[in-house]
């Protein structure tokens, strides 16, 4: 199992799978890239040499418990990109899911050159006032499930919510950016995908954000927050042709 101390003091767990083009795959709240993203690795990893990293203190990796402090996303997004350094990754695709696709437009808005294409799934880099009601529902936390108690070490599943619950808030009081400012800054193809029944990423949201970056694009899907897995079939065919349509910038 591989693992790698960061200059940032995270020791990360990640999977590293197939050959070829690098390929970084972000988890989202409380997963993996495993559990969270199985088979988009799978599907993935014939053509690219994809790698998953699980975000400090989640699964295996360290230091535990996973805390929230108000940039805890940047937090993040600095551990990622350290992490590339230490594997010698100079340039990747860059695909995130939910906080990992937060996480991703962090990154791409920050090393803008270091990616061949950005693409994120349930994530808009804006949390307006209108996210407040589905906040305050994700407590109390009953939605932790056993398994998610055990894979990531959470003794106090309340304290824990909470966490995330007022760092979210904290961006919501502060205006709402999270990455939005940045989105100039990713010159990159950029896809970003979001859910009709996605109560957290409003479409008008993900409009907004590709709106702002030189390169992007916005595509809906019928469904709920994780596309991957509720339109399978679909969300290859859309990466798919994306990659495809930008495989000439070298990646």
């Amino acid at each position: 199992m591989p693992f790698i101390s960061l200059p940032t003091g995270a020791t990360l767990y990640y999977d590293d799978l197939g050959e070829g083009t690098p390929f970084l795959v972000v988890h989202g709240w409380m997963g993996t890239g495993r559990f969270d993203l199985g088979n988009v690795l799978d599907w993935l990893s014939p053509d690219y040499r994809v790698i998953a990293p699980t975000m400090r203190g989640y699964g295996e990796s360290f230091p535990k418990p996973r805390d929230y402090p108000l940039d805890h996303y940047q937090r993040d997004a600095r551990d990622l990109l350290a992490f590339m350094d230490a594997l010698d990754i100079s340039k990747a695709h860059l695909l995130g899911y939910s906080d990992g696709g937060e996480v991703a437009l962090l990154m791409a808005g920050m090393q803008p050159e270091r990616f061949y294409s950005v693409m994120t799934i349930g994530s808009v880099g804006y949390y307006g006032e209108d996210m407040r009601p589905a906040l305050q529902n994700m407590y109390p936390a009953d939605y932790i499930t056993e398994e998610d108690k055990a894979r990531n070490g959470i003794t106090d599943v309340n304290a824990f919510a909470l966490g995330w619950i007022n760092a979210a808030k904290h961006i919501v009081d502060s205006g709402g950016d999270l990455s939005l400012s940045l989105a100039p800054n990713i010159t990159t193809p950029l896809l970003l995908m979001l859910g009709t029944q996605d109560t957290l990423n409003p479409e008008a949201y993900g409009q907004r954000f590709v709106d702002a970056a030189p390169n992007g694009r916005l595509v809906m899907f019928e469904c709920g927050h994780p596309i991957h897995q509720q339109q399978e079939e679909q969300f290859k065919r859309v990466v798919g042709a994306f990659l495809a349509e930008n495989r000439h910038r070298g990646g």
